[in-house]
């Protein structure tokens, strides 16, 4: 078996180091409140329910829009979508290298937005869309003319998303939607919102849970309170469905099988979310490293303590075990329905959060006062990353989705 990155991805990794360098650094540069100490601060409109100001969201679509010329945005969309057909495998690989770079705008995972994008949607469209469906969303979304949110938590539910209270009942040729989401990220700008409720079958079951594409300026939708995070701006409201109608076109994906698309989504986020908590751990451990060759308390370097030494080692053995589980399950991702190695992914999440979190606390510790501060990255890249812990399925979910499968208790597909 050959461990080694495939030469095609190395060389792809060169290219976009040099895009960087030349094209996003300067831009960054121009904008450095936005990486530097400030950086919270300067994101947040703090007296406009902690929303992003909207200066920082027009940077980030700059740098998008720079590197979608450059041909880097779409890697891992099909050609069809203007992509270059980039793997699972591939895509990890450069979202751990991506996040191991450290803050930046090339990679700035608070906003899911980095210079290869992850774009689940429009996976989702070219998997489950209409014609017209497609027509209409596929490329506005990747150009950002159509920004679609994501409507599955609700108020009283969250991973047990089989007892969402939030119903659409037909009528003629519409459906009305009566609910509540929650943690609904983005609605600030969204033109959609992708609203899952279930149209048949009863509580607990995974059919009969439909995904409705909504317009968010139909009649019966409002918008807010939003929820102020450890990591802010925030821009996860909650949302209310009052007697929404929408058309019978406005289904996305089979009737009463939304959850499934819901799966998909998930599982492209999942591993990349894995690859990229790894990144940005390998990040902290090699500055934490650094930090302790440099300073010398008592007249001698740092780091000849086994203290140092001890804790900074076993972090580095975990990452070191994690990549190649991580590298595996991606490929195995290329060649199975996403199903068939839902454990893998479930395992490569969990524990890369739970990692990414434990270096950036140890980096702090190594660092001392310095690395408590806000001129070094340790608590921006803890207060991220620290929500993926709990998001798109908390880590309890997904230990016992390892275990089920373990023990015959759940099915793979």
């Amino acid at each position: 078996m050959d461990f080694d990155i495939p030469e095609d991805i190395a060389n792809y990794l060169t290219e976009l180091d040099e895009f960087i360098e030349t094209t996003i650094k300067p831009l960054e540069a121009a904008n450095i409140q936005y990486f530097d100490h400030r950086r919270e601060n300067a994101r947040t409109d703090w007296d406009n329910e902690g929303l992003p100001v909207p200066a920082w969201e027009e940077l980030l679509g700059e740098m998008r829009s720079l590197a979608d010329a450059a041909g880097h945005f779409r890697f891992g969309l099909p050609a069809e979508a203007g992509g270059k057909g980039g793997s699972n495998l591939a895509m990890a690989i450069i979202r751990e290298h991506l996040a191991a770079r450290g803050l930046g705008l090339h990679n700035d995972l608070q906003n899911e937005s980095s210079i290869v994008g992850n774009l689940p949607f429009a996976k989702m469209m070219l998997a489950k869309g209409t014609d017209a469906q497609k027509a209409e969303f596929l490329e506005a979304s990747i150009v950002g003319d159509r920004r679609v949110s994501f409507g599955l938590t609700e108020p009283n539910h969250g991973s047990d998303a089989t007892w969402m209270e939030t119903r659409a009942v037909r009528d003629g040729d519409e459906w009305v939607i009566t609910g509540e989401k929650r943690w609904n990220t983005g609605m600030h700008h969204a033109t959609h919102d992708m609203v899952f409720a279930r149209t048949s079958g009863e509580d607990g079951e995974g059919d009969g849970i439909t995904c409705f594409l909504v317009p968010t300026d139909a009649p019966g939708v409002e918008i807010g309170p939003y929820w102020w995070t450890f990591n802010m701006p925030t821009d996860h409201p909650d949302v209310r469905f009052k007697e929404v109608r929408v058309g019978h076109d406005a289904m996305f994906g089979d009737e009463g099988r939304g959850l499934e698309l819901a799966q998909l989504f998930v599982h492209e986020n999942r591993i990349r979310q894995a690859a990229s908590s790894l990144g940005a751990a390998q990040h902290c451990i090699d500055l934490a490293v650094a930090y302790a060759k440099e300073r010398k308390p008592f007249g001698k370097p740092l780091w000849l303590n086994q203290a140092i030494q001890f804790p900074l080692a076993e972090l580095q053995t975990e990452a070191a075990m994690l990549r190649p589980l991580i590298h595996k399950t991606a490929w195995n991702l290329d060649r199975n329905h996403h199903m068939d190695v839902t454990a893998e992914v479930s395992m490569c999440n969990y524990r890369a959060n739970r990692l990414v979190c434990n270096a950036a606390d140890q980096a702090m510790q190594t660092c001392g006062g310095m690395g408590y501060s806000r001129h070094m990255p340790f608590e921006h890249i803890y207060r991220h990353h620290r929500r993926y812990r709990i998001t798109e399925g908390a880590e309890e979910i997904q230990i016992r989705r390892v275990a089920g499968i373990m023990f015959g208790k759940s099915a793979k597909r």
